[in-house]
């Protein structure tokens, strides 16, 4: 008897994952939008792949990858592939870069597939918002079919993919933090002024103390340990200028005329960027291929001295640091806040092709069974972009593909990783562009007040 209520109830979820999101829920998961199920059920998918990648790149794993035939030097043979990798060096960069390759061609299909489509009544909403199984397939199936590409330069040609990939993210990163704060802020202030509660203005400036201390005190710990007196001269210029950059974007965020024009800007938002910024610097310089300027955490918590630039053994490689550590926690955020938020700030709502407001706003459905499952909320039109939220996906695959190998430059020739100054160049750049978005977004009411920027 229980071995045929397992089977029933292993059918009743086999017909939920074959349907629609709002079958999807079941009886796990609350009432909610089918726009926000769906967001949920495809950010899951791109973290599941993330785990995979993380799994591929822990100790021992090359043992395991050895016996994918073709896929390691030395390792089970396959006719008509000969790749010449040594997985006891390369493997966890190799692994992960097909790992996300197939992310991103997944998502990538989905972006193409889902442009143009307006309402829940086309067709291809219905492929947006069920037929889970099947899409776990597709990803199955061109996850295996990316262990079968031959090395050659894919590696090489995946790298500068990943590299432009991610400079977008780290912007979309922050535009999503930008909004965040916005939301933020905006909530605790009506909470103080409609409740008569100073608690909340309290809780501000205990964040925005907070945020502003962290980046006070990485400037300070950037100087004393990743700049030199006769050296690291871009270390120099970089953790410089981005703490000038900071002050900046903090005057400007309290100046009269910018409150008058946005009620809710503030030091609150000014902090948070800032303290991002800091990570981003630090995430940039812990790629410079200068040992010298670039000491490992180790080196710095066990009082090891490092040796300078380019004597490191080759093969060596760290894949987990702490800068890529907290760049995952971001990543997870950024994620998740992607595909649940529903914002009022009209600057992001665009860029992100998203409109609060859009679509039905009604209660769950009750169905026949009596269980509560997520409405249908876009059958006048779509809450969100389809194609957008995947390109974003996609971006995001390309992100934490850099992410997990530190953004180091495969070299297939003498079988090692490396760091590389255009990867410190992406994440300077992008965290200058970042800081020149948040400029314009507490400026722009001020240039064109006929617009609206609420």
């Amino acid at each position: 008897m229980g071995a045929c209520l397992a089977l029933c109830s292993l059918a009743s979820c086999a017909s939920c994952l074959c349907g629609s999101a709002p079958c999807l829920l079941c009886c796990c998961c609350p009432s909610s939008n089918n726009s926000t199920v769906t967001r949920l059920v495809f950010s899951f998918f791109l973290l599941l792949g993330t785990l995979v990648s993380i799994i591929m790149i822990l100790p021992g794993m090359e043992t395991h990858l050895r016996e994918i035939p073709g896929f390691c030097q030395g390792g089970s043979p396959l006719p008509g592939i000969e790749n010449k990798v040594n997985c006891d060096i390369i493997v966890g960069y190799k692994s992960v870069y097909r790992m996300c390759f197939a992310m991103t061609c997944f998502f990538f299909l989905f972006f193409a597939i889902m442009i143009g489509v307006r309402n829940s009544k086309d067709p291809r909403a219905a492929v947006q918002n069920g037929f889970w199984f099947f899409k776990f397939l597709i990803l199955v199936g061109i996850t295996v079919g990316a262990f079968f590409i031959p090395d050659g330069t894919f590696h090489t040609v995946w790298f500068y993919f990943g590299a432009v990939g991610s400079f977008i993210f780290i912007l979309i990163q922050l535009i999503l933090l930008i909004d965040f704060a916005h939301s933020w802020n905006k909530v605790w202030v009506e909470n103080a002024e409609n409740r008569d509660n100073k608690c909340w203005f309290a809780g501000l400036l205990s964040f925005t103390i907070l945020h502003y201390a962290l980046a006070i005190a990485a400037v300070v710990l950037f100087y004393i340990y990743y700049t030199q007196p006769d050296d690291c001269t871009e270390h120099k210029v970089f953790i410089s200028l981005n703490l000038i950059f900071c002050v900046i974007i903090s005057i400007v965020s309290i100046l009269p005329k910018i409150q008058e024009a946005q009620p809710h800007s503030g030091l609150l938002q000014a902090s948070l960027i800032s303290l991002y910024t800091m990570y981003v610097t630090w995430s940039a310089m812990t790629n410079n291929p200068n040992r010298k300027c670039n000491p490992s955490l180790l080196s710095l918590v066990s009082n090891i001295t490092t040796q300078p630039s380019g004597d490191s053994t080759p093969g060596t490689v760290q894949w987990w640091d702490a800068q890529g550590i907290v760049g995952l926690i971001i990543f997870i955020f950024c994620t998740l806040y992607a595909s649940i938020r529903s914002s009022s700030n009209t600057q992001v709502n665009k860029l992100m092709q998203t409109e609060e407001g859009r679509g039905s706003a009604e209660e769950g459905v009750v169905g026949e069974d009596g269980i509560r499952r997520a409405v249908d909320n876009e059958e006048e039109a779509v809450t969100y972009s389809y194609s957008v939220f995947h390109f974003h996906l996609c971006l995001a695959s390309l992100y934490i593909m850099m992410t997990l190998t530190n953004w180091y430059q495969p070299d297939t020739t003498t079988q090692t990783m490396q760091s590389n100054m255009p990867a410190v160049w992406v994440k300077m750049v992008s965290s200058w562009l970042g800081l020149g978005l948040y400029l314009w977004t507490l400026i722009a009411p001020l240039l064109f007040p006929d617009r609206d920027f609420n």
